[in-house]
């Protein structure tokens, strides 16, 4: 559990991601979670007593870092940068990493700013309006192999944000039963 996380961070922004028909999914099983267009966070709470969120980064950036394609999913400009680590019982899952205009901070029912330990997903899913598009999948290589990742820009009340999720070799994407 206590297995350092920024290789995973550097690994995730390495990610060459594809469009969701030309990936080549390992199973059903992942191809249904990758595609998932609810809550993450709801989902991932279904396979375990107690889901946790470790925030590790919750910092305003000026100009934040934009890699690739993401230019044209997001707007330059001010964003919330938000890091956070999802744990089913104690086992790490998912790496999130969001990033979150300004303007869309502003005017939500919700402040997406103060959060903390309370999963983004949970709170996103409870808006009136919740869409995603531009969904794109990974493989990520690490030194023990290989892991799957999903890139999407969420709309909240039709403003977006950009959220990069990394399944960590625990997280019941893996799993062999049926889910």
């Amino acid at each position: 559990m206590n297995q350092p996380i920024s290789p995973y961070l550097a690994l995730l922004s390495q990610a060459r991601w594809q469009t969701t028909e030309h990936f080549a999914y390992p199973n059903e099983q992942a191809k249904h979670w990758l595609h998932e267009q609810g809550s993450l966070s709801r989902r991932l709470n279904q396979h375990c007593q107690n889901l946790t969120v470790e925030l590790l980064r919750n910092q305003a950036m000026d100009e934040p870092l934009l890699l690739g394609e993401e230019k044209t999913l997001l707007s330059q400009g001010p964003c919330l940068l938000r890091e956070v680590i999802l744990s089913g019982d104690g086992a790490r899952w998912v790496l999130g990493r969001t990033l979150i205009p300004q303007s869309t901070l502003c005017d939500q029912p919700y402040d997406l700013a103060t959060l903390g330990e309370l999963p983004l997903g949970l709170t996103v899913f409870s808006a009136d309006t919740v869409e995603r598009d531009a969904l794109q999948v990974a493989w990520v290589e690490t030194p023990s192999g290989r892991l799957l990742a999903r890139r999407s820009r969420l709309w909240m009340n039709h403003k977006p944000m950009l959220v990069a999720e990394l399944f960590l070799p625990h997280a019941p994407i893996y799993s062999k039963e049926s889910v």
